[in-house]
């Protein structure tokens, strides 16, 4: 069964604005481009993976997927996370691959036994589609459609919901998956200081992510205090 990784990522700049009250547009350009990093390195370790493919328009993301030797797909019109899903998909559909793994490019916690788990029972059990929930319940950090196209995607606020709704009326057989390690996608403060807590707590590598981390650390030190 070939399987393909679709990893859509919009312009790193424009990437986590709910974190802007905290951090400066550059602090976030390198964290997003760290996490993203993080999560191709990952995906690069898991052998049930055929090819992944990053969808983007945004230059360093195509020269670090470049250096990871994957597939470039050009997101010319940047229309949303949902368009960029469906330029994988399609391309799936072209070359001959039996299923596709969405994932979130903001999940740098990913451990590739994890997902080489969750692509080995999906295999075994026949399961069309896997949603795999944030750790609120209530968003979708991965999706895993077989066939590609079992239902289209439709990522935003509910949206585990919403992709089981679409599954029941497709009559695709669906379930939830349990990832841990694909739990955490960084949207807000208080994912980033669990991210933090997680990182400092465990032996999660993490490597550019935890670089980008501690240079945000280390500035904040160097930063004149204020006057009061």
């Amino acid at each position: 069964m070939r399987t393909i990784a679709i990893l859509p990522i919009k312009s790193f700049g424009a990437a986590k604005q709910r974190l802007s009250g905290m951090l400066g547009t550059g602090a976030r350009e390198a964290l997003v481009q760290a996490m993203f990093q993080d999560v191709l390195g990952a995906l690069r370790r898991i052998p049930e993976l055929d090819a992944i493919a990053v969808v983007s328009a945004n230059t360093m993301a195509q020269r670090a997927a470049r250096g990871e030797g994957v597939l470039l797909l050009d997101d010319e019109l940047e229309a949303g996370h949902n368009e960029a899903a469906e330029i994988g998909i399609e391309y799936a559909v072209a070359n001959g691959f039996d299923r596709v793994l969405l994932i979130a490019g903001d999940t740098p916690l990913l451990d590739p036994t994890d997902v080489s788990a969750l692509l080995n029972g999906a295999a075994e059990d026949g399961t069309g589609l896997v949603v795999v929930s944030d750790r609120h319940g209530t968003g979708t950090n991965a999706l895993l459609l077989c066939p590609p196209t079992a239902i289209g995607p439709a990522f935003g606020p509910g949206s585990c919901a919403r992709h089981q709704e679409l599954a029941a009326s497709a009559e695709v057989r669906c379930r939830v998956g349990d990832v841990p390690s694909l739990a955490l996608d960084v949207d807000t403060p208080e994912d980033l200081a669990e991210l933090t807590r997680l990182l400092d707590t465990t032996r999660i590598k993490a490597t550019m992510t935890r670089g980008a981390l501690a240079q945000l650390d280390r500035s904040r030190a160097s930063s004149p205090a204020p006057i009061s």
